[in-house]
């Protein structure tokens, strides 16, 4: 595997390291401030990613699919970066400290909105992702170079496609309550 890869890895590893400092120093150490320090490290991985994968282009590399794929966790991880750290911070709260309600489940109706809001986030996403996408490509300005992040591009319009046809099926469909037998 090459660098970029390794990279991807570490990142998406690092990120959910930090997230978890983070919520073991804030709820288990009470160390509120080194927490917030942990969590907020999360877009600084995201930077390295960016920076590395940018100066490996410019420097001749030939995208390849693990270039394309850093553009799409960094979008992601920008947009749904918040919502994560707060889903984790939820369910830590509740299962692990043995603190707050219950992280709330949405069903029916609800689902489906919820479903709506973030796939207007993937929509969010994907729109970031392949706008850096695009933007390498017309700086590289070489086809033979680009061509695995045209391929992710593809890729990535046929599954925000997918996700919005999930998406009104909910509305259609919407899933009810889990029955407690």
């Amino acid at each position: 595997m090459n660098f970029i890869v390794w990279l991807i890895i570490f990142c998406e590893v690092a990120f959910w390291v930090v997230i978890l400092l983070g919520l073991v120093t804030r709820y288990i150490f009470k160390l509120k401030k080194l927490g917030l320090f942990f969590l907020a490290l999360t877009p600084v991985i995201d930077l390295i990613l960016l920076i590395t994968t940018a100066i490996d282009l410019m420097n001749g590399a030939t995208a390849e699919t693990p270039h394309a794929i850093a553009a799409v966790y960094i979008a992601v991880s920008l947009v749904f970066g918040k919502s994560m750290i707060t889903w984790a911070d939820d369910r830590f709260r509740y299962y692990v400290m043995k603190q707050g309600a219950k992280p709330y489940k949405p069903t029916g109706l609800d689902y489906a909105k919820n479903y709506a809001k973030n796939w207007l986030k993937h929509l969010l996403s994907y729109l970031l992702g392949t706008g850096v996408l695009h933007l390498i490509v017309y700086l590289i300005n070489d086809a033979s170079r680009t061509a695995a992040l045209d391929s992710v591009i593809h890729i990535w319009t046929i599954v925000i496609v997918i996700d919005l046809i999930i998406c009104i099926s909910y509305f259609v469909w919407p899933p009810k309550k889990e029955s407690k037998s």
